[in-house]
């Protein structure tokens, strides 16, 4: 839809909020009231290089969102938590509690990124691929498709109730609850399992813990893309107020070229606006009913500002429609804005000491975890010395130690283990040396140790517990311990 479809691009500035009861004052040229005062946003559809952008990411990540469930790998789920059995299925990839180190890093990966988008360029996460933003956009589309246009929408609003508009309003909130629910149900999936889930839902034969999630997940959905939307990014989310100390002047944000722009108003389309004394925007107020937070970015740099750039779109539209040049509302940053530098320095200011200090911890970051991750042995293999028996002498002269070895099996097939020793010399094992594990399994079983009668010192002496799997030499690993001889 084109953002000036029904608006003259030479009109004076609509306002974004209906005019009706209940509805705050706005006071000219004053700052703009907290949203919960200001009443519903209506946000106008936009076109342009950024909604399509933003149309991309949306589909990429619920793509990968409610597609990622049902992807078999190895005859499994391929991404699964299975909190009821401890175990996390990420691909070719089995992780145990004791794993918790990997969502450690991977949190500080997210971290580390978020600061280094933010250093350079603010918000375009909340803009392009925050759940928060998606669900809204989505939610938005499905009440233009039920309810029309911006206009039709503030007119359905303000017009008392009807047969038509208590169908209108039924038919969109149960697309709603369509889309949470199915959003509710595709998480639990990653926990529960994706495949029959579905089935269980109809048969309502989902347990009380899947029932809830899936219940409270769409539920919260609901709430928040249905009926608090830009309220959820201004006042609940933490990051619009922590984001300032991570900007400084060579960001880039969405920003109003003053200088260019000012003085606004509203002029014959054919008339010179510095004859008349006045800049290039023409008031038109696109801007801001495009905005899906109702601020007006001509005041500046504000905390609601998400940077979805929608209004660069509209403005842009504007310009080329009125024949003056586009980039009266772009990304820039203030410095840049002042400077009126080309792109060279732009970028130039973008590789800072503070973006590079970013950077270098996020590869440093990703690099360590995910080569831990790569290099991580499949095999967990402890040892425990039999504490109630330190030594003691068998038949033949042998002397004896007794360990328990468990044997942590986290590859998705069954492996028959060798236990072997070494260290001292002449150290054997004495029972049987052949374990059979399961896959993702554990077992523990007793070894004795026996060398013979003056082999090592007396006291503590250093071995070496070696597990392989028969037929495959790269899968194995060893534990150190102690051989204990009497004096």
């Amino acid at each position: 839809m084109n953002p000036a479809a029904d608006a003259s691009p030479l009109a004076p500035a609509p306002e974004n909020r209906p005019r009706g009861p209940g509805s705050a004052p706005r006071r000219p040229g004053g700052p703009d009231l907290p949203a919960p005062l200001r009443g519903k946003v209506y946000p106008r559809a936009v076109t342009g290089v950024f909604a399509r952008w933003r149309v991309a990411l949306i589909w990429i990540t619920q793509a990968v969102f409610y597609g990622l469930p049902w992807l078999q790998w190895d005859g499994r789920q391929a991404m699964l938590f299975d909190l009821e059995a401890r175990r996390f299925f990420m691909f070719g990839t089995v992780l145990h509690p004791q794993d918790f180190i990997y969502l450690t890093g991977l949190l500080v990966i997210a971290a580390m990124a978020l600061f280094l988008f933010t250093a350079v360029a603010g918000r375009v996460w909340c803009g392009y691929a925050c759940p928060q933003t998606v669900y809204t956009e989505i939610f938005l589309w499905i009440e233009k498709r039920v309810e029309g246009d911006r206009a039709r929408r503030m007119k359905l609003d303000r017009a008392a109730m009807s047969p038509r508009k208590a169908g209108l309003k039924l038919a969109k909130h149960a697309a709603w609850l369509a889309v949470a629910l199915w959003t509710g149900l595709s998480f639990v999936g990653y926990f529960s399992g994706i495949r029959g889930l579905p089935a269980e839902v109809l048969a309502l034969q989902t347990g009380p813990w899947e029932s809830f999630w899936m219940i409270f997940y769409a539920g919260i959905l609901y709430a928040n893309a249905g009926f608090l939307r830009e309220q959820v990014c201004t006042y609940m989310c933490p990051y619009a107020r922590f984001q300032s100390a991570l900007i400084d002047g060579d960001t880039m944000v969405v920003t109003y070229d003053s200088e260019r722009g000012d003085p606004r108003g509203s002029r014959p389309r054919k008339a010179d606006p510095k004859l008349m004394g006045l800049g290039d925007c023409i008031d038109c107020g696109l801007c801001v009913e495009v905005c899906p937070t109702g601020i007006d970015i001509r005041k500046g740099l504000q905390n609601e500002c998400i940077g979805c750039a929608a209004c660069v779109d509209a403005c842009d539209d504007i310009m080329g429609r009125v024949g003056y040049p586009k980039g009266l509302i772009r990304y820039d940053s203030g410095n840049g804005l002042r400077r009126d530098q080309g792109r060279v320095a732009m970028l130039r200011g973008m590789l800072r000491p503070r973006v590079l200090a970013y950077a270098a911890l996020l590869v440093a970051a990703t690099l360590s975890v995910f080569t831990h991750m790569a290099l991580r042995s499949p095999l967990r293999l402890d040892v425990i010395r039999d504490r109630g028996v330190l030594a003691r002498e068998v038949e033949d002269g042998m002397i004896e130690n007794v360990y328990r070895v468990r044997l942590s099996n986290h590859t998705d097939r069954a492996h028959r283990f060798t236990v072997a020793v070494g260290g001292l010399p002449s150290a054997v094992v004495a029972t049987e040396a052949m374990v059979d594990v399961e896959a993702d399994s554990e077992r523990q079983i007793p070894v004795r140790v026996r060398v013979p009668h003056g082999v090592g010192k007396p006291g503590s002496n250093a071995i070496e517990f070696s597990v392989e799997a028969r037929g495959e030499p790269s899968l194995a690993i060893a534990e150190r311990s102690t051989f204990f001889v009497p004096r």
